[in-house]
């Protein structure tokens, strides 16, 4: 900046009383001209303009104060969202008109490691105030430098990792603690997507904000936050409306998601069957339909007129929502027809009177590894979220020399997205010919209670609440004996269901189990003989 182009600025500004600035790119051209009042200015709607995520705008604001103050919040915020290269203001004094000092900020790269470390947690760095004449800064070898640096972090840490990289955000309404515990079960579900999580950042708000979900400085410190470490992903850990993902995604520049759609990308990366994939796709174009919106990247004026299209008046937004609604239709017909499949597969065991017993539990808790260690099968079966996605049968023979069917079903999550719900549904009918459930909970996981109430829910959702379960506490060779007695007794306190404790991997701790089963399934199977007998005999109807 020239102390000629500032004094221009200044004697304007003072002769208007209106804070003046300009957008001047990196060769120096004035790309806009900003008129404010004399506290601020506003400058032009710049995000519809996509940048890398490694580099800033390309665009300086030079800017004037009127009443000497130093670079205000609202300088910050729009270096910050912009993205801009440089904040600049240039003080104009009150009798003369001339410039006075200059002062300037840019955003400092960094990397996830600093950031947890606590270290360089001011985002921005102050250039040394000066008068227009003194200032010698190589502007250009400074912003080189800048984005050559957040390329090589992003470089490194892609090199690294070489999976998208993530902030975390969660907006409770609630207690802090349930919202911690949340974002914990995020941070699984980011980690069997295969993201990887840079940061996390947790606001308590009375209500959520219907435009942009968190508060404005908040949103401001996001986006400063995923531009310094080189953030590909938002992750909101709520489901969100469209018009919201459409206005932090506008602000950031960046992919924004929620609970929901992370939830169906790890079944879409999971679903290995002709089954599970249907059900996923159908899943995720009911999620998909009501946010196909006009927008600025949605081609939405181009019209589809011609031969293939159904008259010219038809936009390509309404072309893409007829197209995902006729794919919907289909596919509903053939998880229909799937449906009916399994029905008949049912009524086929059921001819051979074979008792029906299902895994059922929150994901991870082992449900895979118990069916494998029981019928000796190779189920894919690990350590991640949501690895089982299509249902399996095995027969088992119990210790009494008692056959039944062992069921494997998908695991279940708290705030399952009801799409979701609804195009498994079909698969989750295999619970409804079961005999017994086996409700497998992980007593490893510091949150079973809250996981063991998501599971009854959503069997109660299901209209499951008649069948007989034993409530199974998995891998008890991970927990002390006191804690497991502990959890036990708090789990038993209802004395609704009677509670066991297993090591899935460890065959010699599944007899107990078993047995119990047996038990079960041998007092129903003689309670359902007898039951036609004596309501033949018996005057008044049998009680419920």
């Amino acid at each position: 900046m020239t102390p000629e182009f500032a004094r221009q600025l200044s004697e304007l500004s003072h002769e208007t009383r209106r804070q003046i600035g300009a957008l001047i790119d990196r060769k120096g051209y004035v790309e806009y001209v900003v008129v404010g009042d004399a506290r601020r200015i506003e400058l032009p709607d710049l995000k519809r303009t996509r940048v890398a995520a490694d580099r800033f705008r390309g665009l300086r604001c030079v800017h004037t104060h009127l009443r000497g103050e130093e670079l205000t919040q609202d300088d910050l915020a729009d270096l910050a969202l912009l993205r801009l290269d440089l904040m600049v203001a240039i003080n104009v004094d009150e009798h003369t008109g001339l410039p006075g000092v200059v002062r300037a900020a840019h955003l400092l790269p960094t990397t996830a490691d600093e950031v947890d470390d606590g270290a360089h947690t001011e985002p921005y760095a102050y250039l040394e105030p000066q008068i227009p004449s003194h200032l010698d800064v190589d502007f250009l070898y400074l912003i080189n430098s800048l984005e050559e640096e957040m390329a090589r972090n992003r470089h490194v840490a892609r090199k690294a990792e070489g999976r998208e990289r993530a902030i975390l955000v969660g907006v409770p309404t609630g207690p802090l603690a349930e919202a911690e515990e949340s974002m914990a079960e995020l941070r699984e579900l980011a980690a069997s997507a295969g993201i990887v999580v840079l940061n996390e950042i947790i606001q308590r708000r009375p209500a959520i904000d219907p435009r942009t979900v968190l508060g404005r400085g908040k949103l401001e410190e996001l986006i400063v936050r995923a531009l310094r470490l080189g953030a590909d992903l938002i992750v909101f850990d709520r489901e969100m409306s469209p018009a919201q993902v459409r206005s932090v995604s506008e602000a950031t520049d960046l992919k924004v998601i929620d609970r929901a759609q992370l939830i169906l990308d790890i079944f879409a990366q999971r679903a290995q069957t002709r089954d599970g994939k249907i059900q996923v796709e159908l899943a995720q174009l009911k999620y998909l339909l009501p946010r196909l919106v006009a927008g600025h990247d949605s081609a939405f004026s181009r019209l589809a007129g011609g031969i293939g299209g159904r008259g010219p008046g038809e936009t390509k937004l309404e072309t893409d929502r007829r197209r995902v609604r006729d794919r919907i239709s289909r596919l509903d017909k053939e998880i229909e027809a799937q449906r009916m499949r399994r029905h008949e597969r049912r009524k086929e065991r059921t001819r051979r009177e074979l008792p029906v017993i299902s895994i059922v539990g929150y994901t991870n808790a082992g449900k895979s590894t118990l069916l494998n260690t029981l019928t000796a099968s190779t189920v894919h079966a690990e350590q991640r979220m949501f690895a089982t996605l299509d249902p399996t049968s095995r027969r088992l023979r119990l210790p009494h020399e008692q056959e039944v069917i062992v069921n494997d079903t998908v695991g279940f999550i708290r705030d399952l997205p009801p799409d979701l719900l609804a195009a498994f549904r079909a698969t989750l009918e295999e619970i409804d010919d079961s005999d017994l459930l086996l409700h497998l909970v992980d007593a490893a996981n510091p949150r079973w209670p809250q996981q063991t109430e998501s599971v009854e829910r959503i069997l109660g959702e299901l209209g499951h609440t008649d069948i007989p379960r034993l409530v199974i506490f998995n891998k008890a060779d991970l927990v002390d004996a006191e804690t497991l007695d502990a959890i036990l007794r708090q789990a038993e306190q209802g004395g609704e269901r009677e509670c066991l404790a297993v090591s899935a991997s460890v065959p010699a701790s599944l007899r107990p189990m078993l047995e119990r089963a047996g038990n079960i399934l041998a007092r129903d199977l003689t309670h359902a003989r007898h039951a036609p007998a004596m309501s033949d005999t018996s005057d008044t109807p049998p009680s419920e």
